[in-house]
């Protein structure tokens, strides 16, 4: 009775797991059935929201684990595990122990933590990429599977040593990455104020049909959102002005931010292109990239925080990693800025909002024998279906592995934020100014590049009228 009772019991929290498990990561559809553009996209963001969580308990938790054994019997470390105790802490200390204290030795060992999750969840993306290129179903398919190898690939990390594989190649490669998603950032910021703005007009109108005078509150929510952003921007930047004054780098740098942010909106407000909206978030963002770029200056004289861990910039960094992975999994436009304009086209037709595999339909013509259309005609209407599935698989194709692209450079991004771009540095010393160096310009240089792009999106449309910019 008793054992009854228990498989009973196995069966049924079995049962529970796999069915949590489906809810959270999708049933698998026929590899025949077309993919749809959104395929995927909620499991990939759980995939990083997972591999957050085990970049903090691989900071937090298991490096502090791994002190090496002075001989003093020191308390947390792990040699004392039989047979790969040891292993472990040499592994996790490999580039370490050169360091002169022992607060930058385990800062070091921290980042070696967040390095090993970040490459694992890089090649996974770059692989569903490349797959999803060649087979766009594939984003949506075996994903208990690809969980289950990436906890396993993960778990393997642990067990390789810092250097060359973390500590040197992925620390150079992730900054790039990391800068480059900087840039795309922007278009994601973008593309959701795009479509605030939109909603709330869009309200207004609506309102305003039904009883005039009663939408001004939507319009006025828009005003008031772009005052805050920019009250916001210029106490930032006042207050970047007084802390962090002192040498011509940080001014140029909080200069040409004001300069920058003054020019786009003005740009903006002398055309019809974008929003004020848009010119604000855009504003907010780059004092923001201002405030990272100056907090990463080396020198001690200009930046009276180098010695301390950016505790606000890792804040707001996970903030602007969480509004990101949203976009990734619910924007319903995400879509549009990831397709090429040929594609675009096809999805909606010039003049038409409708998806791309809705068809208007003009009318039905009976013929003579009583059939809707003749035998012809049924055919070519088949064929017409069969090339438009083949135009949207082409576009799904487009759509995702583009989309794993971005997601790629996202867990990039998030290890520099919980690194500090690849810093070793705490309790009064910095390990590695250089590094300060080079991130303060990858930083200050994506801004630049991101400010561009959008004055180009304002000025095309004037300077190309024949041109149809999307």
């Amino acid at each position: 009775m008793g054992s009854c009772l228990g498989s009973m019991c196995a069966w049924m929290c079995c049962s529970c797991v796999g069915s949590a498990c489906n809810s959270c990561l999708g049933d698998d559809k026929s590899s025949t059935e077309a993919p749809s553009l959104t395929s995927g996209r909620k499991r990939s963001v759980f995939l990083i929201l997972m591999s957050v969580g085990i970049s903090f308990l691989f900071q937090y938790g298991l490096a502090p684990a791994l002190i090496p054994d002075t001989g003093d019997g020191g308390v947390g470390t792990l040699t004392s595990l039989p047979g790969i105790g040891q292993y472990l802490v040499d592994s996790w200390n490999d580039g370490c122990n050169d360091l002169a204290t022992e607060e930058l030795q385990s800062n070091c060992r921290e980042n070696s933590g967040v390095y090993r999750v970040s490459t694992v969840s890089t090649l996974f993306f770059l692989f569903a990429a490349v797959s999803a290129y060649f087979k766009p179903s594939s984003n949506r398919e075996a994903w208990p599977f690809k969980i289950g190898l990436y906890l396993l690939a993960v778990v393997g990390s642990i067990f390789i040593p810092n250097s060359p594989l973390f500590s040197d190649i992925y620390m150079q490669i992730g900054r790039v990455l990391g800068a480059c998603f900087i840039v795309i950032q922007q278009l994601i910021l973008l593309d959701i104020s795009y479509n605030l703005n939109d909603a709330w007009v869009r309200k207004a109108d609506d309102a305003y049909a039904i009883e005039p005078g009663t939408g001004k509150k939507w319009l006025a929510g828009l005003l008031v959102s772009c005052g805050i952003l920019y009250i916001g921007s210029i106490v930032v930047i006042t207050f970047l002005f007084t802390l962090y004054a002192g040498c011509s780098s940080n001014e140029t740098f909080i200069s040409i931010t004001l300069l920058l942010s003054i020019l786009v909106t003005a740009v903006q407000m002398s055309g019809e292109e974008a929003s004020l909206l848009t010119s604000a978030v855009l504003t907010a963002y780059g004092t923001y990239l201002c405030l990272l770029t100056v907090s990463k200056n080396p020198n001690g004289e200009c930046n009276p925080n180098i010695r301390e861990r950016n505790v606000l910039g890792i804040v707001l960094g996970i903030a602007m990693t969480l509004l990101s992975l949203t976009w990734a999994g619910w924007s319903n436009t995400a879509n549009k800025r990831l397709l090429s304009d040929s594609l675009v086209n096809k999805e909606h037709g010039e003049g038409s909002s409708n998806s791309y595999n809705s068809r208007e339909v003009k009318g039905i013509v009976l013929s003579d024998d009583g059939n809707y259309g003749s035998t012809d005609k049924r055919n070519k209407g088949n064929n017409e279906d069969e090339g438009e599935l083949n135009d949207s698989d082409s576009i799904a194709s487009t759509a995702t592995w583009k989309m794993n692209c971005i997601l790629m450079l996202l867990v990039s991004w998030i290890s520099m934020v919980l690194t500090g771009w690849g810093s070793n540095q705490a309790g009064g010393d910095i390990a590695n100014p250089g590094v300060h160096t080079v991130s303060m310009w990858m930083i200050a240089a994506s801004q630049w590049t991101m400010f561009a792009l959008y004055l180009w999106s304002l000025v095309a449309p004037k300077l190309f009228p024949d041109r149809e910019f999307s």
